[in-house]
């Protein structure tokens, strides 16, 4: 597999996504903008504990991972790419038979069928399917959580949904401007929230934001 020349340099240009902003946006378009087009990034217990369970799946013993089937190889932190849809990103593992290949993709939280996390391992199966000749049947999502493995099958309606979110993906990138925060319940174990103060972001429409600078005797600022 060669490495395509846009590989290096992630995501600064709006050409290039990375596999996860999908899921970032999927769960939450203005996360995705914040981590995506203005770098950044804040972690808390949760995000810490999903980069060390990342980091166990590629470094850890086989006894740590998910049993490989018979006579398959089990290939972990593999660089994916698709050239059609201009995504990038790397794959927890992938397991690699005689007749199939399975993006497996690894989450501390529990499993949300339908959720973010399929576009992420739909996103991988694109990837791997376009780089070499073996047919993806289906992608994974091993839940920590949950301890156990969730099969993604792909269906005409998810991997059009991994492409619709590309496209959005782009779009806000190349807009270059933050989408409007939602403050709901996404919010309460979001890392960003102090990053994004999604209450004071719905609170401030227009006309408010606006109306800052209308002149007020002195002491009345209060409507």
């Amino acid at each position: 597999m060669t490495t395509p020349p846009w590989w290096p340099g992630g995501d600064t240009h709006a050409s290039r996504i990375a596999l996860s902003a999908l899921e970032h946006h999927r769960y939450c378009a203005r996360q995705a903008a914040l981590i995506h087009l203005d770098g950044i990034f804040t972690d808390n217990v949760d995000t810490v504990r999903g980069t060390a369970a990342h980091s166990h799946v590629h470094q850890a013993p086989a006894r740590h991972r998910t049993p490989v089937p018979a006579g398959g190889r089990l290939l972990t932190g593999v660089p994916v790419w698709s050239d059609r849809l201009g995504l990038y990103g790397i794959c927890d593992a992938v397991e690699v038979t005689t007749n199939a290949v399975v993006p497996v993709e690894y989450k501390i939280g529990r499993y949300v069928p339908g959720g973010p996390a399929d576009i992420q391992a739909a996103a991988q199966a694109i990837c791997l399917t376009e780089m070499q000749p073996l047919p993806v049947p289906h992608a994974a999502v091993f839940s920590y959580a949950d301890r156990r493995r969730h099969t993604i099958t792909l269906t005409e309606d998810l991997l059009a949904l991994v492409e619709q979110t590309a496209d959005e993906v782009r779009a806000i990138l190349a807009a270059d401007r933050l989408p409007t925060a939602v403050a709901d319940s996404r919010c309460r174990r979001c890392s960003l929230r102090t990053d994004c103060l999604p209450e004071l972001a719905r609170s401030v429409t227009a006309s408010t934001a606006t109306d800052l600078y209308t002149p007020r005797p002195l002491g009345r600022w209060d409507g």
